[in-house]
């Protein structure tokens, strides 16, 4: 942890604005929301501030924000957080921040996708747009996002146990079997594409029952289409995935396979956290824990 969610305030984001950004800082600062590495403040209406705050490499995840997601966005169709300035680090606050603008919309880990149809259509036409060849030097995946499945098996048996320990997986045997079949499938051999590398409810926003916008762009990596379209089994409502598969449209059967196997790390993952949160502990989003529950299920049937 390198701050606590009380050393960021409200005159925080303040004085940074007047010490590097002075025409934004007579705007109205409000609370945003705490994420996994940064907390988000809304600026004015259409803008917000970003600061690392929980883990080691939160920084790293704003600066790599900063620099690669114009370089996609203005063809993607829903709404995501463009980097409109770059906070240095000083003695007011010694890391790097940034200000986007403001994307509109609730999470989908509190306001779920109702609308089926629409929703799988809408997610297959993000990650459509999304997934087209990266260039050579674009970043791998932070934890071996995007990578080959194999390469995460010591995550997912991690995961496993840690879930099972606690009682949030009723039926252990069957999310194994979907592990096996998913390391079975042949690893990725196309080129490597733009990944968000992090597609799970608390970064997916929704309105009227339908996605309308995607952030923390922080894990934007390159590699196996698989690593993204894991996200669909966390986020759609049930009877959505046959319609979102063939919105997609061009990922193969062993893709497909591969996808069941990340969608199992993020749902065990996001379980656990959901856990620590009903548990009161640091760290915790008991948000998390329902959709973490419903893809299991879906995934294990």
């Amino acid at each position: 942890m390198m701050h606590t969610p009380d050393e960021i305030t409200t005159d925080l984001v303040v004085t940074l604005l007047r010490e590097q950004h002075p025409d934004l800082a007579d705007l109205p600062v409000t609370f945003g929301a705490s994420g996994w590495d940064n907390q988000m403040w809304r600026l004015g209406d259409d803008l917000a501030v970003r600061l690392p705050w929980a883990t080691d490499d939160a920084s790293e995840l704003l600066l790599k924000e900063y620099t690669l997601v114009p370089e996609v966005a203005s063809g993607l169709p829903l709404q995501t957080p463009l980097p409109q300035r770059l906070g240095q680090p000083s003695e007011t606050f010694p890391q790097p921040w940034i200000v986007t603008t403001w994307v509109s919309g609730e999470p989908a880990d509190r306001a779920p996708a109702t609308r089926g149809d629409e929703a799988a259509d809408t997610l297959a036409s993000f990650l459509t747009a999304l997934h087209r060849p990266a260039p050579a030097d674009a970043p791998a995946g932070r934890h071996r996002r995007g990578g080959p499945l194999a390469d995460n098996a010591v995550g997912f048996a991690y995961a496993l146990e840690q879930a099972v320990d606690r009682g949030l997986v009723p039926e252990p045997d069957a999310v194994r079997r979907v592990w096996r079949d998913a390391l079975a499938a042949p690893e990725w051999t196309g080129p490597a594409v733009w990944l968000h590398g992090d597609l799970h409810p608390a970064n997916v926003l929704t309105v009227d029952g339908t996605f309308c916008g995607v952030i923390d762009f922080g894990d934007m990596c390159a590699g196996d289409p698989a690593c993204d379209l894991a996200g669909g089994w966390l986020l759609l409502p049930d009877a959505a995935m046959d319609r979102f598969h063939r919105a997609y449209g061009s990922a193969d059967a062993a893709t497909l396979q591969r996808a069941m196997g990340w969608a199992l790390i993020k749902a065990l993952a996001c379980l656990v956290i959901g856990d620590n949160g009903d548990k009161g502990l640091p760290g915790g989003k008991p948000t998390w824990g329902p959709p973490a529950q419903a893809a299991l299920r879906r995934l294990a049937a």
